[in-house]
């Protein structure tokens, strides 16, 4: 048996808890990580909360779709040489909390010597999703963007990669100052408060990792010809007749899209997650760790997400 951390009752944190579940084997394509690092995501919150209910989540499930350790067992096919390596791995839409989580071969990216575990649990996900959520806004060098929900690890990669790429005003929504003062320290140069006030202005691309109710008061920061990309819905799903907010402004040309990781073709999103752990590992990209808990505090860190209290992202230890 391996311990794991479990959702019992969806809704707050206190439903979590850790319980055994039986030792992994390997189906054929999969091997098992001993787990050294376990991301902590919005997405799992979401899901825990119930927002994404009626999705074929059921009481048991395991949260967690990043991890970091060691290949100690390989199913059929996959070739001898992965055991021992160190791995960051995508586990799905779960599954992650735990000593020893199984990955899809496909799913499974080397580390470079010199990157921690728990900084490729930080960047792994969370860089990709930000890199290709700006080529879906079609970002250029010397446009304006604005990114919402910049205190979680996959707005911090936004403004950093979209600083890295020239643009002439990176913005940022934040809770409080002091985290506006840090996140200009990977980019950020104008800081908002949550509501978008803070500094008048529009903007060429919106990154929206929050949604819920004030999402449609962001659609109208686009400039003309301005685009907006959720990639997230940490703060509940926007109102169902957000689009009207474009229709009001159609003379503006202004346009909205989701983005998912998922429709990004495997070597493409392996090829930048490889090229941004390395670039970690060089210190020219920041993974940003607001902690580091053990394993059977999962249900802590998520109480913390909960009421705001984060700065980039937390990370299990088994």
């Amino acid at each position: 048996m391996v311990r794991a951390v479990a959702v019992q009752r969806f809704g707050d944190a206190g439903g979590m808890a850790v319980v055994d579940v039986p030792a992994p084997e390997p189906a054929a394509g999969q091997v098992v990580i001993t787990a050294e690092a376990i991301g902590v995501g919005g997405v799992d919150a979401v899901i825990r909360r119930g927002t994404l209910g009626g999705y074929g989540f059921t009481s048991g499930w395991i949260p967690g779709s990043e991890v970091a350790g060691t290949v100690t067992s390989v199913g059929a096919g996959v070739g001898a040489s992965w055991l021992g390596r160190r791995v960051w791995a995508f586990t799905g839409a779960g599954g992650g909390y735990t000593e020893r989580p199984l990955a899809r071969i496909d799913d499974v990216v080397a580390l470079p010597d010199g990157l921690s575990a728990v900084d490729a649990v930080t960047i792994g996900s969370a860089g990709p999703v930000a890199h290709f959520a700006l080529a879906h806004a079609r970002f250029t060098a010397g446009e304006s963007v604005l990114v919402r929900g910049a205190s979680g690890s996959i707005g911090i990669a936004a403004v950093e990669l979209a600083a890295r790429g020239g643009a002439s005003v990176v913005a940022v929504t934040t809770s409080s100052p002091e985290r506006g003062e840090r996140l200009r320290d990977v980019g950020a140069t104008r800081v908002l408060d949550r509501s978008g006030a803070g500094e008048p202005g529009s903007f060429d691309v919106v990154v929206d990792i929050v949604g819920g109710a004030g999402l449609p008061d962001f659609i109208d920061r686009l400039a003309p010809n301005g685009r907006m990309v959720i990639v997230g819905v940490v703060g509940g799903m926007p109102p169902a007749d957000f689009g009207m907010r474009l229709m009001a402004a159609f003379q503006q040309s202004r346009s909205v899209a989701t983005f998912s990781l998922d429709t990004v073709p495997v070597k493409a999103r392996d090829a930048v997650r490889a090229e941004h752990f390395a670039a970690v590992s060089r210190g020219e990209l920041h993974a940003v760790v607001h902690d580091v808990l053990p394993l059977d505090q999962a249900a802590e860190a998520h109480r913390r997400m909960d009421a705001g209290d984060v700065l980039g992202r937390f990370v299990l230890e088994p």
